[in-house]
This record gives C-alpha cells, sequence and structure tokens, in this order.
C-alpha cells in the first residue's frame, strides 16, 4: 500500500444525486463498483463488518464492572467519522437494575457481545443502504451503562453497579484519536431512543473534549433519532414499579441521583435544582452549541408506552384516540425552534439504523436526502472551538437550498396518516397491517370516508397527509 502522509489523505466527499434519483439503484452500484476499483487496498469489499475492541482503560466499565468497548470499521481516505451510541431504555433503582440484568444482561455487561456487527441504515457501508455516509468511518457504541449516556459513577464497594455512560464516550474519543480521529473534518455524534437522548446530553462535550485536546478544528455535530420525550402527563396514572410504566419524569429524576447523572453546564445552569429537566430533548435543545439534526416520529412507541397507552392489541377508545392526537400536537410544538427536522406523523420507534431507512418520506423527501441537504448547509457555516467555545465563521444556518429542505414535519393529526410509514402488526394477530386497515383499527375508516366522497382510499389518504 502506497504510504499517504495524513494531510494528503484522499477526501471523502459527499456527492449531489439530485439528477439521478430516478435511477438511483443502478447508479449505485456504479459508484461502489468504481470505489471499491480506486481503493483495492482497503479491503472494503472484502470486509464490511465493524469489529470489536474494549477500551483500554479498563476502569471505565459497564454496569456490572466488565470493560466497555466499541465496534469499529475504519474508512482509510475518509476525514468524516460517524459514532452511534445505542439504545434501551434505562433503570433507576437497584430493584428495576437488578430486573434488568437477569433479562437484558447484554445492556448492563460486554462478557457475551460478539465480536463483529454489521452495519445497517446511517451505518451501512453499501451506497445503496446509505448514499452519503458509506464511505465514512463508523463507530458503534453498545450501550451498557443504563444511564441514558450521562453517568460517571464507578463500581465501588458501596454501590451495586457502575454508571458510567458519559465516561464511556469519552474514552472512546480519546482511543479513536490514535486511529485517525485527530484528522477528522467531521464527526457525526448520532444515537437511537436512550442514545440519542445520549446525543443530546453529550454533543457539546465531545466538542469541547476535542478542543481541549488541540483538535477544535473538528467539526462536532448531533444526529439525534427518537430521543426527544416529553415530560407530559400520563394517560394512566402508574407507581414506579418497573422501568415501563414508570412515569418519564419520575423516572429521570430517581435515576440522575442513582447514577450521578451529568447534564450539560448550559442547561444545568437554567435549570439548576431540577437537572432532570435536561433529559428532555424541548428542554435541552435550546442550550446547545453544536448543531443537531432532530428525527422524531410524532407518534412515538416508546413515548406512547411510558404514557401508559398501547395501540395495537385490542380497540382504542375515543379518550386514547384524543390523548394520541393531543400528544402529537404537543410533540409538533416542541419542535417548532429547530431548524434541521425530519418528523414523520408515524406509529414507530428508532429509523437511521432501519435497513428500509430510505423508504420514509416527508412531503417527498427521503431522510438520507434531509441529511444531505443538512450537511451541505453546514459546510458553509464552519464552526472552530477556540478556547472551548464554538465560534461560526458564516452565519447561513437554516437557510435551506431550493428542493433541500431542512424542515420536514408531517401535518396530518394521526397516527400512520403518511403513506410511507413502516408497516404495523397486530400484537394479538402478529398479522401486518397496513396504513388503512391500521386506521380502521383505530376507529377510523378512511374506506368509508373515500366512498363518501367519491374517490379512492389511498388518494384521500394521500391529500390528507399532504394537509389538503
Amino acid at each position: 500500500r502506497p504510504h499517504m502522509g495524513s494531510r494528503l489523505q484522499a477526501e471523502s466527499f459527499p456527492l449531489d444525486f439530485t439528477a439521478v434519483e430516478g435511477n438511483m439503484d443502478n447508479f449505485m452500484v456504479q459508484i461502489k463498483n468504481l470505489a471499491q476499483s480506486l481503493y483495492p487496498c482497503s479491503a472494503q469489499k472484502l470486509d464490511k463488518d465493524m469489529k470489536l475492541q474494549f477500551l483500554k482503560n479498563v476502569s471505565v466499565t459497564c454496569n456490572d464492572g466488565s470493560p466497555a468497548g466499541y465496534y469499529i470499521k475504519e474508512s482509510r481516505g475518509s476525514r468524516r467519522w460517524l459514532l452511534f451510541l445505542e439504545g434501551g431504555w434505562y433503570c433507576f433503582n437497584r430493584q428495576t437494575c437488578d430486573s434488568r440484568y437477569e433479562t437484558m444482561r447484554s445492556l448492563m455487561s460486554s462478557t457475551n457481545w460478539p465480536l463483529s456487527r454489521t452495519g445497517t441504515g446511517i451505518l451501512s457501508s453499501q451506497p445503496e443502504e446509505n448514499p452519503h455516509w458509506w464511505n465514512a468511518n463508523m463507530v458503534f457504541v453498545p450501550y451498557c451503562s443504563s444511564d441514558v449516556w450521562s453517568g460517571v459513577s464507578p463500581k465501588t464497594d458501596h454501590s451495586d453497579y457502575a454508571f458510567m455512560g458519559s465516561l464511556i464516550i469519552k474514552e472512546v474519543i480519546n482511543e479513536l484519536l490514535n486511529k485517525g480521529l485527530e484528522n477528522a473534518k467531521v464527526l457525526l455524534l448520532a444515537g437511537s431512543s436512550a442514545g440519542g437522548t445520549g446525543v443530546l446530553l453529550n454533543v457539546d462535550q465531545v466538542a469541547e473534549h476535542l478542543g481541549s485536546q488541540g483538535h477544535g478544528e473538528v467539526r462536532v455535530r448531533g444526529l439525534m433519532d427518537s430521543g426527544w420525550f416529553l415530560d407530559n402527563k400520563q394517560y394512566k396514572f402508574t407507581d414506579c414499579l418497573d422501568t415501563i410504566s414508570c412515569a418519564p419524569t419520575e423516572a429521570i429524576k430517581r435515576g440522575i441521583r442513582y447514577w450521578g447523572g451529568m447534564v450539560p453546564e448550559s442547561c444545568r445552569q437554567v435549570h439548576v435544582g431540577e437537572e432532570w429537566k435536561c433529559f428532555f430533548g424541548y428542554k435541552v435543545f435550546p442550550t446547545l452549541k453544536s448543531p443537531v439534526f432532530v428525527v422524531q416520529w410524532l407518534f412515538d412507541e416508546a413515548q406512547l408506552t411510558a404514557d401508559n397507552i398501547h395501540l395495537t392489541g385490542q380497540p382504542v377508545h375515543e379518550d386514547q384516540w384524543r390523548y394520541i392526537q393531543t400528544l402529537g400536537q404537543e410533540l409538533r410544538s416542541t419542535l417548532q425552534d429547530v431548524k434541521a427536522i425530519f418528523a414523520p406523523a408515524c406509529l414507530s420507534h428508532k429509523l437511521i439504523t432501519r435497513t428500509n431507512w430510505m423508504d420514509i418520506q416527508v412531503k417527498g423527501t427521503s431522510l438520507p436526502r434531509a441529511l444531505h441537504c443538512w450537511d451541505r448547509n453546514l459546510q458553509e457555516n464552519t464552526y472552530i472551538n477556540i478556547n472551548n467555545t464554538l465560534h461560526q465563521r458564516k452565519h447561513k444556518t437554516g437557510v435551506a437550498r431550493p428542493g433541500c429542505p431542512l424542515r420536514l414535519i408531517d401535518s396530518c393529526p394521526w397516527p400512520h396518516c403518511n403513506p410511507s410509514c413502516p408497516a404495523i402488526r397486530d400484537q394479538l394477530t402478529g398479522q401486518q397491517m397496513n396504513v388503512i386497515q391500521f386506521l380502521k383499527h383505530m376507529g377510523f375508516d378512511v374506506q368509508k370516508m373515500a366512498q363518501q366522497q367519491g374517490m379512492d382510499a389511498r388518494k384521500l389518504l394521500g391529500m390528507l397527509n399532504n394537509g389538503n
């Protein structure tokens, strides 16, 4: 392999596929073949998997004291890095953590982690599945701290478990600096569910840490998927006996004390004595300095579960239906000041690592396309970290190019009114339901309404989805 100095490394560049979107699959195959012929010695063709690396600093651990780690697939020649935080709820006291350890041990211990993982969605190395980030350096950080990536507490003789989520991220960054991150142009800190909330809690800290290590020129950005939870009133109030039924506000209040959880300093100063509020997207987001793209289903299954609403399996009552619609409205209102947002009106949870993530559209735009628009927009806005302060060279963020929207929020008012929503399965029968069947199950007969209007049911759905 010819030696290339770090400063002369070939740059992976974002492509604009606007002109070829009609024949994207064929075009992607050609691009992939071209790339593999250009980089024969990178062995990308032979090895698409991310490989497990345990942290060299053995004092930074999972809940049970086993070593934390990360999976990595390096892409030599690319100066773009994607670091993904896994999700998986949390536990907030001895009882819920003991229960979690019995039933979901891989979320608290590294002892049985596989040696490799295949990236999917935005972590895929296949350009057909991941048109704009396929050639980046991919890092997947497994969630084994149960603290929404906020903890800084080691396991001691007096504590049951370690909660070191925030320190795990910091230590992973330290190790990646020796693997090429020091020469990066962009670091995208991404995460889904609790990992998405972890992005909001840690993105500024990552930027500040890189700045303090002399790498302030690395542009740090956040991609938050399905972690924008509301501290709203539950549909039915329940006592905090387990993780699922406990109201998110109460669980986080208990958890932040149990974990020794940290929140961004800028948010802590706004909510002194109520630091738990910084775990909720609409509270922490306005305090962040780093640019963050928000991906959020308007009817998130985890939010509805936390609110004690279970949609499939039994008919939905009118008061539940009203609660669900209100939830969608409340979520929309909290997203008003978010400049880069993709929010489909679907009943679902997590999106960016799905193999079919390109299929979901809002107002005719897919998520990969929206992220590409955001990426291009940010290229005109350089953030530089000087003395732990992020400075912007230009200020054009939020100004979308023609045909390149940054704010994509569905306007139709109920779950799955977007025809591109993913399929739903009935919890009782296991049968897959299409949108029309699902809405009928919810008490909304689209077929009947369309007949009254003298039109096709799918046409009516499309009109409703477009806000007509």
